[in-house]
Formats: C-alpha cells, structure tokens, sequence
C-alpha cells in the first residue's frame, strides 16, 4: 500500500489517499518515447497487422481508471518497461 499525494494524484485524475500498487517488469525492446503517449489509445499498435489488435493496454487502462486508479510506465528503450497499476483502497 502507498499513499498518493493530493499532486499525484491531480497529475493522474484521482483522488488521493491509500493505493495498493504491483508493478510488471520486463527486458524487452522497450517502448520509444514518440510512442508512450499512445499506449492507451484503442487499435495503437506497432505490430504488423494481423498480429494484434491494439486493445490491451486501453481495457486495462479503462478498468483501471473505473476503479479510481492509474498506470504509469518507465521504458528505456533497448532496456525494457516497466508498467505500475495503482488501484484505490476502498474503507
């Protein structure tokens, strides 16, 4: 569990307070920056087609942000990413 700052949390549109928190790591090509910004757009992908759709990341996003939370991404490219889900304690 991590409490999240009333500026963090008005960075990411949420509340703040107690967020539990997992992060998902990998040692992939990671993402360039150009792209980042796209990641939740529906049917962004930069696989060739026939290969994926593109839904992934906006359902999990969405999920994510119905419950209060947010995602951030680290990514160094060559190196590999890092995504963060924070999902909002509720009392």
């Amino acid at each position: 569990v991590k409490k999240i700052s009333p500026k963090i949390a008005s960075m990411h549109k949420t509340k703040p307070g107690q967020f539990f928190f997992f992060a998902i790591t990998d040692n992939g090509c990671g993402i360039p920056p150009e792209n980042i910004d796209k990641l939740y757009d529906p049917f962004f992908t930069t696989k060739e087609i026939g290969e994926g759709t593109g839904l992934g990341l906006s359902i999990a996003y969405s999920l994510v942000k119905n419950w209060g939370g947010f995602i951030t991404v680290e990514s160094v490219v060559d190196k590999g990413s890092t995504f963060t889900v924070y999902i909002p304690e509720k009392k």
